[in-house]
């Protein structure tokens, strides 16, 4: 096999293969855009998934050019399709992206979407100099090439664009739009978003409908963003989502393909840390992280380190999210059911929970483990992807949690308690714990108390992963522990713990006695036993609101 060589961070496709580096053949791609009916397809994909790359392939093979582009294609699978070859290097094409539309401010924005339409207009500068394109549109687009277009002017540069290439090639004209949806992002995160959603309605309306230049034109981006939002004026957008059964493998590796450029004998642990993903039934891997786990031989967070997550991190705290039922699941290792609607609406997504775990899903950072369509809506059970995308939830826990513990002090010292057999200390702290960062609305609008506290108590445990497991729910023994915490060292003790919410009139003895009883009865304590540890510490605990009450197993059975 030969060595694949990662091209990390380079997203040309002509400079890829020019230089040698490992490319998997994407290039049916190209076939399957071309042979699609519609005339404007959407691609909304989690970021880093090989969206620009695939715009570059596509630009690149279409793009009419006098440089001969026949040694950059050369041995690709789409060079083998006759039908698809009649269109090489046939098309003028205008090729943006917006990913760096990120300003602070609507005139920031502004600015930056101005940049690159100008840059895509300069591009073709040909123009400006030939007689083939009537005057009236060459000096339209002298105002844009200036730099200083008005807004309507800048919403219509396209459309004059495409009109002036056109005239000049006498061939209709391919758009390629990369990552259209970054600056309606940045508007929602600071507040602009109904003006920059105006302008790019305008835009996108523009150039993309009822334009008689218009060839194809394809758009990636992250999400969806609903009609209302953003394509209220463009019923004939194609739109493939993740959901999709078609065009699932052209964007991700299938694992056949991460089989074909790793070593075998590292496939298991880098299918759980990349691996995950289900678009439109088929397996997918994160192929930033596989890149870069090849360049760098190691199993850390590619992908989630590449940033992305501030406006998770801001939706999670205005919702109260990262303290929910739901996130508990998550954390546990289970699944949350949702109705999946990829029609995102970002004006509202923070006044709707069922919005934000869609927004999670269509950003990467869930994955479908079941997706019916039932009665026109899909249903899915949705979870955690892998152990790179945990590692976002903890952070997100962490940080909610340094909200309300700023110096981790009640926290270390919680785990402290427990990994010492002090539960008069580990109930102290857990109560001061629950009175910083419990409400007492945090504990009605769950509908399982218990899994509240079980999310709580275990994100209070993530940062000890570097020594201890920390597994929730894990079968050992005859039953299923709530939480166990076992050491990476034999030498330090291990931890089980089982949980009990209290509901009105409860008995608060028979149920920590219940708790004891389930912990020894069921022998939650024999893998740690099994796996000659120090000491094992069983601990069973009762929750009332934001009373917690901690009692040692043999402390309650004597």
């Amino acid at each position: 096999m030969k060595k694949f060589i990662p091209a990390v961070g380079e997203a040309d496709f002509r400079l890829l293969r020019r230089a040698n580096y490992g490319f998997v053949d994407k290039s049916m791609f190209i076939r399957d855009v071309l042979a699609d009916s519609s005339k404007v397809l959407c691609f909304p994909r989690p970021r880093r998934f090989g969206k620009t790359t695939n715009l570059s392939m596509l630009g690149h093979f279409l793009r009419k050019t006098d440089e001969d582009l026949s040694d950059v294609f050369a041995g690709l699978e789409v060079t083998r399709d006759p039908e698809t070859m009649k269109h090489f290097q046939k098309y003028p094409v205008v090729f943006i992206s917006f990913k760096d539309v990120k300003g602070k401010t609507f005139a920031s924005a502004m600015k930056a979407i101005r940049e690159q339409i100008v840059t895509a207009c300069c591009d073709h500068i040909y123009l400006f100099d030939s007689g083939n394109v009537e005057d009236t549109l060459r000096r339209r687009l002298e105002v844009v090439r200036s730099g200083n277009p008005d807004s309507d002017e800048l919403a219509f540069s396209f459309k004059w664009l495409s009109r002036a290439l056109f005239e000049y090639h006498k061939q209709p004209v391919v758009i390629l739009i990369d990552e259209y949806d970054t600056p309606m992002h940045a508007g929602y995160r600071h507040d602009y978003f109904d003006d920059v959603t105006g302008f790019m309605r305008t835009f996108m309306s523009a150039c993309l409908k009822d334009n008689s230049a218009l060839y194809k034109s394809v758009m990636t981006g992250i999400l969806r963003v609903a009609r209302e939002n953003m394509f209220s004026d463009l019923n004939h957008i194609k739109v493939h989502s993740i959901v999709d059964s078609r065009y699932a493998t052209c964007f991700g590796f299938t694992e056949q393909e991460v089989v074909d450029i790793i070593e075998p004998e590292r496939l298991e642990e880098v299918r759980s840390w990349y691996n995950g993903y289900n678009f439109g039934g088929h397996v997918i891997y994160n192929p930033w992280s596989i890149i870069n786990y090849i360049d760098e031989g190691k199993l850390i967070p590619y992908w989630v380190n590449t940033g992305g997550t501030e406006l998770i991190e801001l939706l999670a705290l205005k919702q109260g999210m990262a303290l929910s039922e739901q996130s508990s699941m998550l954390l546990n290792g289970g699944s949350i059911d949702v109705i999946v609607n990829p029609h995102i609406v970002l004006r509202n997504i923070h006044q709707e929970p069922e919005a934000f775990w869609n927004f999670l899903f269509f950003s990467g950072y869930l994955k479908s483990v079941d997706l019916q369509l039932i009665v026109g809506e899909y249903h899915a059970k949705l979870a955690i992807p892998n152990q790179e995308v945990r590692l976002v939830y903890r952070d997100l826990f962490r940080n909610w949690l340094r909200i309300r513990d700023p110096r981790y002090g009640y926290t270390d010292a919680f785990v402290e308690a427990l990994t010492t057999g002090d539960a008069q200390t580990a109930q102290e702290m857990l109560q001061r714990i629950f009175l910083a960062a419990l409400s007492h609305e945090d504990t009605k609008k769950n509908t399982s108390p218990e899994n509240l506290y079980h999310g709580l108590v275990l994100g209070m445990l993530v940062h000890l992963e570097g020594q201890y497991e920390v597994r929730s729910n894990r079968e050992t023994g005859l039953g299923r522990a709530d939480v166990m915490m076992r050491p990476k060292n034999p030498a330090k003790p291990g931890v089980v713990m089982e949980f009990k919410a209290l509901d009105a009139g409860d008995d608060l003895d028979k149920a920590l006695k219940v708790g004891a009883l389930q912990v020894r009865k069921r022998h939650y304590a024999t893998e740690l036993l099994a796996a000659g540890v120090s000491a094992v510490f069983e601990y069973t605990m009762a929750f009332d609101g934001k009373v917690a009450w901690v009692k040692r197993v043999e402390d309650v059975l004597t």
